[in-house]
């Protein structure tokens, strides 16, 4: 079988799938906004012990992610344990999201995500010039992504297409029923720069490895293809960038930080302060995931890009 055909056949299998499995998401969607919280949260537990028992490349993955980050620090057994409490993190998150993907009422919804540091978003946010809100896949992204647009501010977010079209119909819906705006990332980069001149705030992950325009620099102390979409942003505009991540609590609820504005390094020469300000961004996200580090996808194979 040639490689083209190959990918044909995925392609075609991967919708099948789609099909058949969409009538079982809805189903569980509307299951989850009736059931009560707890109830929903407990079958994520057995959940996450089914994914990490069967998904055999993701675990294996996210094992050997942790072995390059904490082989030192972390033996064999404590490494496991770890990978499967990201494991049913995940499936926490994700169910938690399918049961208030219905929720638009403001006080309903922040006693779910409790809220740290708005001060720094609505400081940058009153300059006018327009807010990059940088955000790791740590939790619920998905939360993540729609809390400021629930705050009160003008929001779009930069997505990558997903492989399986009607989930991603689906979660560009429940986004759009919290007031976020969906820009594909296969989409014009103007489009992007237009956000942020309309002096709105901008969702950006750039905690994976992708195919887009980046550069090698430290992540969690080990190189990494980065995009520099924000840091081309940040030298195409005068936005303010504002890290902010998604956090569990040990209620299971949420917190949602929103740390200061991070300074930008304008020195005149854009190479070197691409680099710098990419340099800058993997520093906080990767305190970020050092925080929190059950809480992070280390099933994606952030390190897969090499210089060679």
């Amino acid at each position: 079988m040639t490689k083209s055909l190959r990918k044909r056949t995925t392609k075609f299998r991967r919708k099948i799938v789609s099909v058949l499995l969409f009538p079982l998401l809805l189903l569980l969607v509307f299951l989850f906004r009736i059931l009560p919280i707890r109830w929903v949260r407990s079958f994520s537990k057995f959940g996450g012990k089914i994914f990490y028992r069967f998904a055999v490349n993701s675990r294996q993955r996210a094992l050997n992610n942790l072995k390059l980050i904490y082989g030192g620090e972390l033996t064999e057994n404590q490494r496991i344990e770890f990978a499967k409490k990201t494991f049913t993190e995940m499936v926490m998150s994700f169910f938690d999201y399918m049961a208030y993907s219905h929720v638009k009422d403001k006080k309903r919804f922040f006693e779910l995500i409790e809220v740290e540091g708005e001060e720094n978003l609505k400081a940058a946010y009153a300059r006018g010039k327009g807010v990059i809100c940088l955000i790791p896949h740590l939790s619920s992204w998905e939360f993540a992504a729609i809390t400021p647009p629930m705050l009160g501010y003008e929001t779009s977010a930069a997505s990558k297409a997903m492989k399986m079209k009607l989930l991603e119909m689906l979660m560009v819906r429940f986004r759009g029923k919290r007031g976020m705006k969906n820009i594909t990332r296969e989409g014009s980069y103007n489009a992007l720069v237009d956000v942020l001149k309309n002096k709105e705030c901008l969702i950006i992950m750039t905690d994976q490895d992708t195919k887009v325009k980046g550069i090698f620099v430290d992540f969690l102390g080990k190189t990494a293809y980065t995009p520099l979409g924000a840091s081309r942003l940040l030298a195409d505009t005068d936005a303010a960038l504002v890290p902010m991540v998604m956090t569990r609590k040990e209620d299971n609820n949420y917190r949602f930080i929103i740390y200061p504005e991070l300074p930008v390094v304008n020195t005149g020469n854009r190479e070197n302060d691409l680099i710098e300000n990419t340099k800058n961004q993997n520093r906080i996200l990767g305190d970020m995931v050092r925080k929190f580090p059950t809480q992070w996808v280390w099933m994606h194979q952030r390190w897969k890009t090499t210089p060679e």
